[in-house]
């Protein structure tokens, strides 16, 4: 609908100021790491261009949804105040998501292997069905098992026994070319080719600190101070700096995981999207696969 309406001004001639959009809000910088019930504006926006965003206004940019829900109360719309959360994938609406998967990809049917001893601990209809970090529902099991791997090619889901096993963390991960809101890039990575930040990869997630080595190709590498749990392959990084959307770029390839660190793997692979992600080498860990 934006691109629709902006077509619409475009052929009209409408013009407003033309100094860069920033995506900066009006709060703390403790509200920005991620306090429940501040509008989250910036996770659907970070890949919109300047030109669209010139020309476009936000009137509940500024408000939580609290407040929202205040006024909707005092002008008697109840409707408003009723519905829930959306949690899920929204147009999916109240159904069994493996169900409406699998009315649109064939099943490829594969095993659940521990991640510890390469023990087969079950089967299930198809990997793609499988988030990082979800429980995994292991027919005849009653303690819990987490995913922590896909493998594609071999229709494989790795798992793991508890939520916090070290095989869900990393602190290493390589996006495609960067979208940056404001500028491109920032004339401080630009100048040193390093920039300390922060980012989350899922809404509502407390951003991590983390520091940004550029490449030449416009992609960056992103090293986490501390190790964040289920990076997945296909998100988008989002990078914060001084209560500011910088930008985002998609997750192309992960670091090797604390659990392959702790074993000590002389040649730690790391994960890559796909086959046109390309080689390079990490920023201080040598080269990678």
């Amino acid at each position: 609908m934006l691109w629709i309406i902006l077509e619409q001004m475009q052929s009209l001639r409408v013009t407003m100021q033309e100094r860069p959009w920033r995506m900066k809000r009006s709060f703390s910088r403790s509200t920005l790491r991620g306090q429940k019930g501040f509008s989250e504006i910036d996770l659907k926006l970070e890949m919109v261009s300047q030109d669209a965003l010139r020309r476009t206004l936000f009137p509940l940019g500024g408000l939580t949804k609290d407040f929202v829900k205040k006024i909707a109360a005092e002008n008697s719309l109840h409707h408003v105040l009723q519905k829930k959360e959306s949690m899920g994938i929204c147009f999916v609406g109240k159904r069994n998501f493996e169900n409406f998967i699998l009315q649109y990809l064939q099943p490829r049917p594969g095993k659940f292997i521990s991640i510890e001893d390469n023990k087969v601990l079950g089967t299930h209809k198809g990997w793609f069905l499988y988030t990082l970090g979800q429980r995994a529902k292991i027919g005849g099991l009653r303690e819990p098992w987490y995913v922590v791997e896909k493998d594609s090619a071999r229709g494989d889901v790795l798992v793991a026994p508890r939520t916090d096993h070290p095989a869900l963390y990393r602190d290493l991960l390589r996006t495609g070319r960067v979208h940056w809101v404001a500028e491109e890039p920032p004339a401080a990575l630009v100048r040193d080719k390093m920039m300390e930040c922060h980012f989350r990869f899922r809404h509502q997630m407390a951003l991590v600190p983390c520091v940004l080595t550029l490449n030449q190709d416009g992609t960056v590498w992103v090293t986490a101070v501390k190790a964040v749990r289920a990076l997945a392959l296909g998100q988008f990084a989002v990078f914060y700096k001084g209560g500011e959307c910088l930008g985002s770029g998609k997750i192309l390839r992960l670091g090797p995981s604390a659990y392959t660190l702790q074993k000590g793997r002389s040649t730690p692979s790391m994960a890559v999207e796909g086959s046109g992600s390309g080689r390079g080498d990490s920023p201080g860990r040598g080269t990678t696969l």
